[in-house]
């Protein structure tokens, strides 16, 4: 159904590996800027768009707004300058910037990359002090070149910054006679000072890599130390399904009995955490599409789907487990994915922590009250064989609880996480895939209850959707034997709301949606010329936020492209 990052190539099509042949035969293409708001907008007269793709077209953007910064001071660093051409990992020092002494209002992470020639999308991250700063797939390029942007709040990782820490990046990429495109990219740190209506961020009081990480079949295994004052405990789970292998397309897997060609089982991924061998923690990952995905790049040439260049970790409130922690001792941690095949590989896991401790207490004592274990529910209806049509029907729910208690300097506080996980899709395909069909839509609610000794407790609910509703056809193309007509048309949400309450009082409310709609096609095993790409692609992007006043702030951003050319581009603030 979809190709994705660094494919291979290979020579003949067939059903079962056509996916890789489509994605070597269109690497030769461009996909490239992620513009954020501050890329300029389309004037009243749009450009006339032509009849199909020419050899060249527009940077992609992407409608999500820039981070916001205050009117103070800033110092810039450089942390990253290198060309990606190889399997090496870049490695460099953070040194705080003298002249921007923390603590900061806000730190922000700029990248900027640029490429020529021909390539895949490539996969690759950016550490700092062992923590995942960024998790990023790349564009692919024409052959003239192209450029684009991310940047990422990355404040919360302040207290990491106050002191030197290696930083390590990374974009696995082969460069040769065929693949001639090296990433040249750049990442900043931009340090604000504090100043007028420009605090101080309210930060983790320590954020901590996962420790002497190692690989126990496809779980990823390490420990973390907590000081002993800690109250409070958040984890990020950086995970992501390889780019090159079915893991990639995790939510059209099929089982082996159906035929289908990417056989990993039912499509059902969840990412658990345990500590010290009990489960902490679960969550549903996101089903990224990179720029090569579904068999049509066309899709994203100026469109990237949402989050693609910028993905997001998985949250998970480990702070009922706390009073166990703070002993001062080293503690498990393991990440597991659920419905991952024994003995596959294909996930890339990078757990990090941010900590919070009791300033009036050297020592903090609690304990676990209750915690749920048990199973994901499953329930499927699967049908297919051999090179015939099939179907895969799936229900999941999942559902965790934990409670626990930590005495402060100020009293005791109990924390109860409750996590509900939902996953429904339907997957359905013709003889030999012709027509691969999906409608899946996941949910992801956590909710946490912090009740100290006196007075009232506050709520906080994480929920995150996401869904996927689209149609890749791959038929023979009339009268050119190998040539095949590739079209797709497709839908995706992504969604990310956090409400915070105390009795009736909403303290924060923050809701984002970014959307893609599109539709492609181009004709496969034909001459350059000969392709006659078309692609019709829309993004959005929402962003309301509301204070404890009262007070509503909302961002809306749209983007409409017609054959690489964009067409629309209205935003708009209240």
């Amino acid at each position: 159904m979809r190709d994705g990052a660094g494919g291979s190539s290979v020579t003949a099509v067939t059903r079962r590996t056509r996916r890789l042949v489509v994605l070597a035969a269109v690497a030769v293409v461009l996909t490239a800027l992620t513009g954020l708001a501050s890329a300029p907008a389309v004037s009243a007269a749009a450009p006339t768009p032509p009849s199909q793709y020419g050899d060249s077209w527009d940077n992609p953007r992407t409608p999500e707004p820039p981070v916001a910064v205050p009117a103070t001071r800033r110092c810039t660093e450089r942390v990253v300058d290198h060309p990606f051409a190889d399997f090496d990992v870049y490695h460099h020092q953070h040194v705080p910037p003298a002249s921007c002494p923390g603590p900061w209002s806000k730190v922000v992470l700029r990248l900027d990359g640029s490429v020529a020639g021909r390539q895949f999308d490539r996969l690759g991250y950016v550490d700092i002090g062992g923590v995942r700063a960024l998790t990023l797939s790349t564009p692919e390029p024409s052959a003239a070149g192209i450029h684009w942007h991310v940047e990422k709040d990355v404040t919360d990782l302040s207290a990491l910054l106050e002191k030197r820490q290696d930083v390590s990046a990374f974009i696995g990429n082969v460069v040769d006679t065929t693949y001639t495109g090296v990433l040249d990219v750049t990442v900043d740190l931009d340090f604000y000072a504090t100043g007028p209506g420009a605090p101080a961020a309210d930060v983790p009081d320590a954020v901590l890599p996962l420790a002497d990480p190692v690989r126990d079949g496809t779980d990823l295994v390490g420990s973390m130390t907590l000081p002993r004052n800690a109250t409070r405990l958040l984890a990020a789970v950086d995970a992501t399904g390889s780019g090159g292998g079915c893991e990639e397309f995790w939510d059209t897997s099929a089982p082996t009995s159906t035929g289908y060609s990417c056989s990993d089982g039912l499509p059902y991924r969840e990412v658990d955490v345990s500590i010290d061998g009990r489960l902490a923690g679960v969550a549903a990952p996101y089903a990224v599409v990179y720029t090569g995905g579904w068999s049509n790049p066309f899709l994203w040439y100026t469109t990237p789907s949402p989050k693609a260049f910028d993905i997001p970790a998985l949250g998970y409130d480990l702070t009922p487990f706390v009073g166990t922690l703070t002993d001062g001792r080293p503690h498990q941690l393991r990440v597991h994915v659920v419905g991952l095949p024994d003995g596959q590989s294909g996930w890339t896991l990078s757990p990090s922590f941010r900590v919070w401790r009791d300033a009036g207490a050297t020592q903090v004592t609690g304990g676990l009250t209750s915690s749920s274990t048990g199973e994901p529910k499953v329930t499927s209806d699967v049908a297919g064989t051999g090179d015939g049509p099939g179907h895969v029907d799936l229900t999941a729910t999942r559902s965790f609880t934990a409670t626990g208690w930590v005495r402060t300097s100020t009293g005791r506080v109990t924390t109860t996480v409750q996590r509900a996980l939902r996953n429904t899709s339907a997957h359905v395909w013709t003889d030999q895939e012709g027509d691969d069909t999906l409608h899946a839509a996941w949910r992801d609610t956590q909710t946490v209850t912090a009740t100290p000794a006196a007075g009232r407790a506050t709520v906080t609910t994480d929920e995150r959707r996401y869904a996927k509703d689209g149609t890749l056809g791959f038929h023979p193309h009339a009268g050119v034997d190998g040539a095949y007509d590739v079209t797709g048309d497709l839908a995706i949400t992504w969604h990310a709301g956090h409400v915070v309450t105390r009795g009736a009082s909403v303290l924060a409310d923050h809701q984002e949606t970014s959307g893609y709609d599109g539709t492609a096609s181009w004709v496969y095993g034909v001459p350059r010329e000969d392709r006659h790409g078309e692609a019709d692609t829309r993004s959005w992007s929402t962003v309301t936020d509301r204070g404890a006043d009262g007070s509503t702030t909302s961002y809306q951003r749209r983007l409409h492209s017609v054959n690489g050319v964009v067409v629309a581009d209205r935003t708009t603030w209240s």
